[in-house]
């Protein structure tokens, strides 16, 4: 560990110096390699360097108690060196987590595609509130968020709901949402004030480069239609809406959200890519094996991951055994607590490994 970060120290003041070369400042191409792979690895450097001036601090400190001190001074001492003891070591695990392995996929932008479960309505209406609840984090985030296809369903919620959300880092917080997602409330058509659970289920897909997926166009099957639902005239008299059919998998990709076919096709092809890619993905990890797929790491879409309980104001994140309050401020998009806390635990997970 100690000669990777030493290695890495030297990198970073390599870069600094050829960043500093007359020839390299001409070169925008050349320049803007060596700042993004600088940038890359400076925090990790600030944090090395914070390390060990707490050490030599630390030493100095150490070094005070070998020579003549009277009571108060040397409790003094004594004192300076159990925080700076603990000063190091918060930063040592600072250290380990930066150099955690870093999912290739955190900084694209991604796709979230949520689907009513169990629970009629209820399951429809829940929909929703998950959409808004990603869409105000996304917000808060400074994150454009752009609907790709919805149907919605009879009383304000949604049967399936896909949408874009584009922002560096937007994969590396949202992954921890993919899972099946339980509610528990008296909804607003129960009449006996019945408690009732339902579900909803998410998928968060990093979006794929065409050269991450090479698809054949004999693959496909491209249908153009008229959109269904709002859009006023223009919905029945212009065919805009796109459905692209992946025929090896069966996989099915709709946009009818634009007036433009030609953004429809896009942003059809782009969740067909990205579906793709996650069932690459997916085959990887469990070649790589089959036995892991802990807490946070897998995402299957088959695990109850939180239960939103609104009699109680609690939501628990089954993964981590852990509850949080204030339900109504999550929902309104303050999901970074439990986010932090799935990001720590999977952390800690790796550096297990």
């Amino acid at each position: 560990m100690w000669d990777r970060l030493e290695q890495i120290e030297k990198r970073y003041q390599e870069l600094d110096r050829q960043m500093a070369v007359p020839e390299t400042a001409t070169d925008l191409k050349r320049l803007q390699a060596l700042a993004q792979e600088k940038a890359e690895i400076e925090d990790l450097v600030v944090k090395y360097r914070a390390y060990k001036a707490t050490s030599r601090e630390l030493e100095e400190t150490k070094a005070m108690l070998d020579g003549a001190l009277d009571e108060e001074m040397g409790r003094m001492v004594r004192q300076e060196i159990e925080k700076l003891e603990a000063k190091r070591q918060r930063q040592l695990e600072g250290l380990k987590t930066a150099l955690a392995p870093k999912d290739a996929s955190d900084d694209r932008d991604i796709i979230i595609e949520i689907r009513a479960g169990t629970g009629g309505d209820e399951a429809g209406l829940f929909a929703a509130d998950l959409f808004r609840m990603y869409s105000r984090y996304a917000q808060d985030k400074g994150w454009a968020v752009d609907i790709i296809d919805s149907n919605e369903s009879g009383i304000g919620g949604f049967k399936e709901i896909i949408f874009e959300v584009k922002g560096r880092g937007a994969f590396s917080r949202l992954k921890y949402e993919r899972g099946v997602h339980r509610v528990q409330r008296v909804p607003v058509t129960e009449s006996s004030g019945r408690i009732h659970t339902s579900t909803a289920t998410v998928a968060v897909l990093p979006e794929a480069d065409e050269v991450d997926i090479d698809i054949n166009p004999e693959d496909l099957r491209i249908d153009i239609f008229h959109s269904g639902g709002a859009g006023g005239q223009n919905v029945n008299k212009v065919a805009t809406a796109v459905r692209i059919t992946h025929l090896p998998t069966g996989i099915v990709s709709t946009c009818q959200d634009e007036r433009s076919q030609l953004r429809n096709r896009r942003k059809a092809m782009a969740v067909l890519r990205a579906r793709l890619l996650d069932i690459e993905r997916t085959r990887q990890e469990e070649a790589i094996t089959r036995q892991r797929r802990s807490q946070v790491g897998g995402g299957k879409r088959a695990e109850k991951i939180r239960t939103y309980n609104f009699p109680q104001d609690r939501i628990s994140d089954h993964r981590l055994g852990q509850s949080f309050r204030n339900l109504p401020r999550i929902l309104d998009g303050a999901l970074d607590p439990i986010i932090d806390a799935l990001a720590s635990s999977e952390q800690a997970r790796q550096l297990e490994e």
